[in-house]
């Protein structure tokens, strides 16, 4: 159902690529809505999820034209409608390691990365984005912005010694963000050597933040409560909470945190979030202690706001990068993501394990 949805709000939604509220240039000020304490009220319930990428894929322009995105959407829809028809009784079995071919969709990456091509997460479960983000009157075609390309850095010569290493090792612990395609020794020893997402504790990829990025599956909506003190940003996948201290100064470096340690302090109308102090666990993209994120939060008006976020670490990339997409208001209600109940793919996963022992 909610696919057949998705799909037609798809199709409705080419005409809506020019809606003020997804244009994303910041309101006037004496626009924006406010709390009593005179700063810009960002609370409500956003709907990250975007048909726009991270980075840019191959031969993409930055920019789309109008016609060019409305025939990607229609494509879209028109393969998730595909989708969701009744299988053939009589259908072959997938090939073995699933669809290897190349994709027609960008989200059908993120699919067969779920294991859809083998009987994963098939369209049944999806809610997908249905438009390409829009900002500055652009419709862009990466999240990333710098560089100008629409792609992460590459890894420096500290990180790619230090991933080396990592691989070769017996894990002591789980890296979420470790390379799923090179399971060092030892990852599926225990429960406690698999990654957070795969154990329910925190949000795949990098959909919690910071910087909080879509996910290209479901439950994407982000949540914001805001006090003079505080901002909490709860994310609805794994009912993942931020809480931005405002004006304060960071803990000790010796408090790590999953999300890392977020203070906020306000420049002009823009919420601005420093964020350092992460678990080694959730180093984000395989980054180190050094990591560093600032995010930016600017209401555009009653229905959108801009989130723009910088990550840097010395360890990791010879350079900053940052991105950039519009977060627009939903009405939709935020469900429990009650993944622990029932997660019988864990210890599944860990008897194939023992199977692929004893068969060697």
């Amino acid at each position: 159902m909610w696919n057949r949805l998705g799909a037609a709000i798809g199709l409705a939604s080419l005409a809506a690529l020019t809606l003020a509220g997804q244009d994303a240039r910041p309101a006037a000020k004496s626009s924006v809505r406010r709390m009593p304490d005179g700063h810009p009220d960002l609370q409500g319930t956003y709907d990250l999820s975007t048909m726009t990428p991270l980075e840019r894929l191959p031969g993409d322009p930055p920019t789309l034209t109008k016609e060019k995105a409305e025939a990607l959407m229609k494509a879209e829809a028109a393969r998730r409608a595909k989708m969701t028809l009744p299988s053939r009784a009589d259908r072959p079995a997938p090939p073995v390691g699933g669809e290897t071919g190349t994709p027609k969709s960008f989200f059908e990456i993120p699919e067969r990365a779920g294991g859809g091509s083998v009987g994963g997460y098939n369209n049944f479960w999806l809610d997908q984005g249905t438009t390409f983000t829009i900002v500055d009157g652009q419709i862009r075609t990466a999240i990333v912005v710098d560089p100008a390309d629409g792609h992460v850095p590459p890894y420096n010569a500290a990180a790619r010694q230090r991933l080396a290493a990592a691989k070769a090792a017996p894990t002591s612990d789980a890296r979420e963000s470790q390379d799923p395609t090179a399971e060092p020794p030892g990852s599926f020893d225990n429960p406690e050597q698999r990654p957070l997402g795969e154990r329910c504790l925190l949000g795949f990829g990098s959909t919690s933040g910071p910087p909080a990025l879509p996910d290209y599956f479901y439950n994407d909506l982000h949540q914001i409560v805001q006090t003079p003190d505080s901002v909490m940003i709860l994310t609805e996948m794994v009912h993942d909470a931020r809480i931005v201290r405002m004006n304060q100064p960071h803990l000790g470096q010796n408090i790590r945190r999953w999300m890392g340690d977020s203070v906020g302090h306000w420049e002009g109308d823009t919420l601005v979030v420093d964020t350092a102090n992460f678990n080694r666990k959730t180093r984000f993209r395989n980054s180190t202690e050094k990591l560093h994120v600032i995010e930016r939060f600017t209401r555009v008006d009653d229905k959108t706001l801009l989130y723009r976020f910088t990550v840097e670490d010395p360890d990791t990339w010879d350079r900053p990068w940052s991105g950039e997409y519009t977060w627009p208001a939903t009405d939709k209600p935020i469900y429990e993501y009650a993944c622990h109940e029932g997660n019988y793919a864990l210890g599944d996963i860990l008897r194939g394990a023992r199977r692929q022992e004893q068969a060697k």
